[in-house]
């Protein structure tokens, strides 16, 4: 029995048992897409065991504070600490190949002592909006492509970044776009990262060089959102650790480093009929339908104000500047990657619509669930887009928020999108975005004093 097979809890006893697994280890991926959670022996882990975690969980900045004096966050909280009981999901039983012992890793669900659904834990936002596309008799499916950086270890915060010496004894001090030889510099990370991945059934597709000095692109094989939503979250687990085994990091910060590009995460999305299984987006003689063009409108509407869960932290709007290899607006186009909203040439079967908004920082519950959010909102509303941009998207005007203060303050504004997400987890994850941006108005950064302080 492989983990592909576990359904049911009948079956991950089994599976515990056939693996000799000694130590399960209970993650519940947090608002910033990060593992909080238990480590249980086996013989203490139980699928009828109701473990418990405090809902502030999903209450904390990246930092680990809690909004103080938030009205939402108040209300949705209160001032009691209540637990939450979590559940886990058999179907995301994975090994945990870097473990010395047998160990077994799982995502837990959480709900109230009822049974309800917490509604601000990301899987939960996920899952109620790919439950509004199945009452309408349809399916989403997803496919990220995740950028990131392998860089030089670095423990001083206030030294800036560089990338990691390769095989050669040599760092990367060119541009090195789909290069091979660039990619096989690094050779025994990638040997392991894919033998990692492989005893998990991640099922990656391909791996590339990108723009960047030591940045990588990894591409996931198409799927319902939470099936991808899982595995994006276990490998970025996954890489940071076989990074830091070879001597360096992993990171999925949407800036990194100052002159070289920023890393998305590019979510390719589509819409099959349930019954048919046929694609949506395409007529039976192989053009356009109509609600193709309203999902594009949908996501043309709506971005803006799901910038906050795209572009989730300071640092992200560091990319989402012109001329930086990202997207600075919201028009679309076919084969452009130019624009926000690219349209692949594909055939019938397979037509998609590709958000280039989404930062790799971004926690892939949330960003799938909003993106998709936002096509949702385009059918029901029957909106229509703007002109295809044929040009280049980067000369035209900004129609992105510019830093993350003004993207908050689109979300309050955008009430469509709190009734599709929740208005608990919307109050809530304000409340933790105004938080961070008052945290990071404290701090004094290195341009300030280079620049201000003798010449002001």
């Amino acid at each position: 029995m492989t983990e592909k097979t576990v359904t049911n809890h009948i079956d991950m006893d089994k599976w515990l048992t056939d693996n000799n697994i000694t130590e399960v280890e209970c993650l519940v991926p947090d608002l910033t897409g990060v593992a909080r959670g238990k480590i249980l022996p086996r013989e203490k882990f139980s699928t009828d065991r109701a473990m418990r975690l405090p809902e502030a969980v999903f209450g904390m900045t990246v930092t680990g504070e809690s909004p103080e004096d938030h009205e939402g966050y108040d209300r949705v909280f209160g001032f009691t600490d209540k637990d939450m009981v979590l559940i886990p999901d058999p179907s995301t039983l994975r090994v945990v190949p870097w473990a010395q012992d047998p160990t077994a890793q799982v995502i837990m669900d959480c709900v109230d002592h009822h049974g309800k659904p917490i509604d601000f834990a990301p899987r939960n936002v996920l899952r109620r909006v790919t439950n509004l596309y199945k009452d309408l008799g349809f399916t989403p499916i997803v496919a990220p492509e995740l950028e990131f950086y392998l860089l030089e270890r670095n423990t001083d915060p206030d030294v800036a970044l560089s990338p990691p010496v390769g095989r050669s004894g040599r760092k990367e001090t060119s541009r090195q776009l789909f290069s091979i030889d660039a990619v096989n510099e690094f050779d025994p990370v990638f040997e392991d990262l894919y033998d990692y991945c492989d005893l998990m059934g991640l099922e990656l597709d391909t791996l590339i060089h990108e723009f960047g000095a030591g940045q990588m692109e990894i591409n996931f094989l198409h799927d319902e959102p939470m099936v991808l939503a899982d595995k994006t979250f276990f490998f970025k687990r996954t890489l940071r650790e076989v990074a830091m085994r070879h001597g360096m990091y992993a990171t999925f910060m949407a800036k990194p480093m100052q002159n070289e590009p920023g890393s998305a995460m590019h979510i390719h999305q589509s819409v099959i009929d349930a019954k048919t299984g046929n694609n949506i987006f395409s007529k039976a003689d192989g053009t356009a339908s109509p609600i193709f063009f309203n999902y594009i409108a949908g996501l043309q509407k709506y971005l803006p104000a799901a910038m906050v869960l795209l572009a989730p932290y300071v640092n992200s709007y560091r990319r989402i500047v012109r001329n930086g290899a990202a997207p600075i607006n919201i028009e679309w186009g076919y084969d452009n990657r130019t624009v926000g909203i690219r349209v692949p040439i594909s055939e019938p079967n397979a037509r998609r619509v590709e958000n280039r908004v989404v930062g790799a920082d971004a926690n892939p519950y949330l960003a799938m669930a909003v993106t998709l959010a936002c096509g949702y909102l385009g059918i029901k509303e029957k909106l229509q887009p703007t002109a295809e941009t044929t040009g280049s998207a980067y000369a035209l005007d900004y129609q992105l928020p510019r830093g993350l203060s003004e993207a908050i303050r689109e979300l309050e504004d955008a009430k469509a999108l709190h009734e599709v997400l929740g208005k608990n987890f919307v109050d809530v994850y304000l409340a933790v975005k105004d938080a961070e941006h008052d945290e990071f108005m404290r701090v004094i950064s290195p341009w300030e004093r280079e620049h201000l302080l003798m010449h002001v």
